[in-house]
């Protein structure tokens, strides 16, 4: 079993017993399942997944990091939100903001643009889980 903890700089949303995580990192989808070498890598806005109690249970999550030692999964991130939590009004407005900032910046280097596509993949993450719930 591992041990995941979801934390941002507001709460401890997540402290649980799991089988498995699957996390968005910045080099695409990371699988962790008990005795995984250790790890530490950035993540990038998307759907975090993990075995819970009653079923896979999915967050969505804006960048941070993960580290994996020992059995424990510690997830840090700025933004976790559980379907519920979801505010898809919210989220389809920052998604609109995000496109319209991107089209008025479509000359600018790809780099300036980074933290307008992370609001854009974290509004993108948002709403996929809040239209599966």
């Amino acid at each position: 079993m591992l041990k995941l903890e979801i934390v941002t700089p507001e709460r401890r949303v997540i402290e649980t017993e799991t089988e498995s995580v699957t996390v968005p990192t910045a080099s695409g989808e990371a699988g962790i399942l008990t005795n995984h070498a250790p790890l530490i890598s950035a993540l990038k806005p998307g759907i975090l997944t993990y075995a819970g109690k009653g079923g896979t249970e999915k967050l969505a999550i804006s960048s941070g990091f993960v580290e994996v030692s020992s059995n424990q999964v510690s997830v840090l991130t700025d933004v976790a939100e559980t379907a519920e939590e979801v505010d898809a009004a919210g989220a389809k407005t920052d998604r609109e903001e995000a496109e319209k900032e991107l089209a008025a910046r479509s000359t600018a280097a790809a780099e300036e643009n980074d933290a307008i596509r992370e609001r854009l993949e974290l509004a993108n993450a948002r709403l996929s889980l809040a239209g599966g719930r």
